[in-house]
């Protein structure tokens, strides 16, 4: 039983001796005969200098002692930047005097000593944040440890990582020939992940090139977007060619960019222009308001802690945006999975979100995976910390994710290009529709005119005939009222003119929505048009909603550049009160035309009044800003066979409506710079008495 008691005891004791390394002050070895990737470890004196106060100076007369836990063989989450002081004492034992290499892995600053007396010798300064004159890196990170025969010398290496996540720290001293087998084997292991970083470089500049070139054939945002992600990528994975040792990179004298565009580069690729292109991809603003208010607030948040990422790498505080990346990380996972199932159960009626959806999903499972990968070596605060350094997992979700965005662009290019040329076909069967009508409109008014001439001519004969005088009153009453007739059938064409000017001049400007809105509201006036041509007196209601949709279509063709008013004493019952039917619409048209040519005023404006006066008159009042009735007169240069008639018509429609119905309709048109000559504009005052 004892013995078994002791077996057991020598074999713990077995096991915590080879699971301590046995410290030594002196590295005793024959350079000749060196063994295989010796381990530094147990020869290794240390001291961390956790301040940055240490001088060099200082240096020698400080208490190193032997601190194992300081060595890592993987990257290690320190919590913040570290800086460390090693001690190594050689005697070469041999009878040459050779030379070995020391290499301790790749840091951003390196500085390696020999101790000359009391005083320290730089013989080789490098590191990762240093290098800016060989672009290969490469022997510069082995320092030479040289020792005459039967001599002891004591060097000292400087380790100072400003990042967070350190490299492996494990120091091993190779012969000339161990050290090129270890060289030849590292290299090959870079140029695999370089390989790798190269293909998605290229891959990611063929999707930018595809989304600046549809761009350039159509303008729309979501090409922008997505040019800026492609862009932010192709410089966040060029910039990792710089972080991996011994690689050609074009950023070598910038060694400081791989700092800055580590974390921002995340946050500007993955959450602010993945937000910004959702958004504009999925036309959020007018399909999903709430959620475009969501993606606002958070891609606002996003920018001001990228803001705060760059403040803090320039004050050197480089474990905070990796520390803010990885809560930032954490925060939207459930976020975005809640965010992914209400895109799903819209995508049914929105095609495009499909695409948003699988390539977003496809990036999501690819990093959340990632992680997961990380966490069982590296634990999770160093998972977190390696959050932002892409794996082959990455790699592949990103390229998933391009290739889906990008498919959905040439998706929605399509869908656009469709949508054109519907509406196109559209405008142009509502054209060849208003051609139709306008000819239907020709003849029936060319057939009116016709039997006008007819019937006059046929009472002329009777009248001629009968020659009596007790049908003279009633032959003037007939022949009054044809002749009122004609004078509206020559007031439509008219009208109808300017109108198709004006729908012309938007079929020109290719502003097709606001065309098929002209042509709608154009229709309504044709037929109330035919209506009131039909009719002497209609009462002031349909005058006015006739009146109104006049003015909206002239304020379309002067592309909002005119403004009107329609005012009616409240006292009057529109409903009721009848009026000579088209007999303001000439005015109106005249101040329009006018009202628009005055260069002190930029917008036209146009007042309309009604109001009751008397008890039996009502007064209707247009008034202009525009040059005036007489500058009008003065500037006219159109010839003389071509003379606007609506005025002249009004004013004799006027005067044979008083002799028919014994009306005392009154009409004054007044310059208003004749009052003031500050002012311009026209007011034509119009007095109807109600029968």
């Amino acid at each position: 039983m004892i013995r078994i008691f002791f077996l057991l005891l020598l074999f713990c004791y077995s096991n915590i001796a080879k699971g301590n390394i046995t410290a030594k002050d002196t590295l005793a070895t024959d350079f000749d005969n060196l063994p295989p990737g010796l381990d530094l470890r147990p020869w290794l004196l240390s001291i961390e200098d956790m301040e940055g106060q240490v001088t060099l100076q200082q240096v020698p007369t400080l208490n190193f002692s032997h601190n194992v836990s300081l060595f890592h063989d993987s990257k290690k989450n320190n919590g913040k930047g570290h800086d460390c002081w090693l001690r190594l004492s050689v005697k070469n034992t041999g009878s040459e005097d050779s030379v070995v290499t020391l290499f301790a892995g790749w840091h951003d600053h390196m500085y390696w000593y020999v101790q000359e007396g009391r005083q320290l010798q730089l013989l080789v300064q490098t590191g990762m944040m240093h290098d800016r004159e060989d672009i290969r890196r490469w022997e510069h990170y082995a320092f030479p440890v040289k020792v005459p025969p039967g001599q002891t010398r004591t060097f000292y290496l400087h380790i100072n990582n400003q990042f967070f996540n350190e490299n492996p720290l494990m120091p091993v001293l190779y012969d000339a020939m161990q050290y090129n087998n270890f060289r030849n084997a590292t290299l090959a292991h870079f140029r695999k992940e370089a390989a790798m970083i190269f293909m998605l470089l290229g891959m990611l500049l063929v999707c930018l090139t595809i989304a600046i070139i549809n761009y350039i054939q159509l303008p729309d945002r979501s090409y922008l977007y997505f040019a800026a992600y492609m862009l932010g990528l192709i410089l966040f994975f060029a910039l990792r060619l710089d972080s991996k040792p011994y690689q050609l990179s074009i950023f070598y004298n910038w060694p400081m960019l791989k700092y800055y565009w580590d974390v921002p580069a995340l946050l500007f690729c993955f959450y602010l222009m993945y937000l910004a292109f959702g958004k504009s991809f999925l036309n959020l603003q007018e399909r999903y308001p709430f959620m475009e208010r969501l993606f606002n607030i958070f891609a606002s948040c996003i920018g001001g802690i990228i803001i705060i990422c760059f403040y803090c790498i320039a004050r050197g505080l480089y474990q905070v945006p990796g520390m803010i990346y990885s809560y930032v990380y954490l925060a939207t996972l459930l976020p975005l999975l809640a965010v992914f199932a209400a895109l799903a159960k819209r995508s049914r009626h929105h095609p495009l979100v499909r695409f948003f959806l699988f390539g977003s999903l496809c990036f999501y499972m690819a990093s959340f995976g990632s992680f997961l990968m990380l966490i069982r070596p590296l634990g999770l605060i160093s998972a977190l910390g390696e959050l932002s350094a892409p794996s082959l997992l990455i790699i592949i979700g990103v390229l998933m994710q391009s290739m889906f965005f990008l498919a959905g662009l040439s998706y929605r290019n399509k869908l656009v290009h469709h949508e054109r040329t519907r509406t196109q076909e559209l405008l142009i069967k509502q054209l060849n529709k208003n051609k139709e009508l306008q000819h239907k409109l020709n003849e029936q008014l060319e057939e009116l005119v016709k039997e006008q001439t007819t019937e006059i001519l046929r009472k002329k004969q009777e009248l001629e005939e009968q020659r009596k005088i007790h049908l003279e009153t009633e032959y003037n009453k007939k022949l009054t009222e044809i002749e009122l007739k004609a004078i509206r059938a020559q007031i439509n064409p008219h009208f109808i003119f300017n109108c198709l000017n004006s729908i012309q001049l938007f079929v020109m400007q290719r502003d097709y929505e606001y065309a098929q809105k002209y042509l709608s509201d154009f229709s309504y006036l044709i037929r109330k048009t035919l209506d009131f041509s039909r009719r002497n007196f209609i009462s002031l209601a349909d005058e006015i909603a006739y009146l109104n949709t006049y003015l909206g279509l002239e304020k379309m063709r002067f592309e909002n550049k005119m403004e009107y008013e329609l005012a009616v004493d409240p006292l009057i019952a529109t409903a009721e009160l009848e009026i000579p039917a088209m007999l303001l619409q000439p005015y109106v048209e005249n101040a329009v035309k006018y009202g628009m040519t005055n260069s002190r005023d930029h917008i036209g404006q146009l007042l309309i009044q009604f109001n009751q006066v008397e008890p039996d008159m009502l007064e209707c009042l247009i008034e202009d800003n525009g040059i005036g009735i007489n500058r009008s007169k003065s500037m006219r240069t159109l010839p003389k066979h071509h003379q606007s008639s609506g005025m002249e018509i009004s004013s004799n429609r006027a005067e044979l409506l008083n002799k028919m119905y014994n009306t005392g309709i009154h009409i004054d048109i007044i310059d208003k710079s004749e009052k003031n000559s500050v002012e311009s504009g026209t007011i034509v005052r119009i007095l109807i008495p109600q029968l």
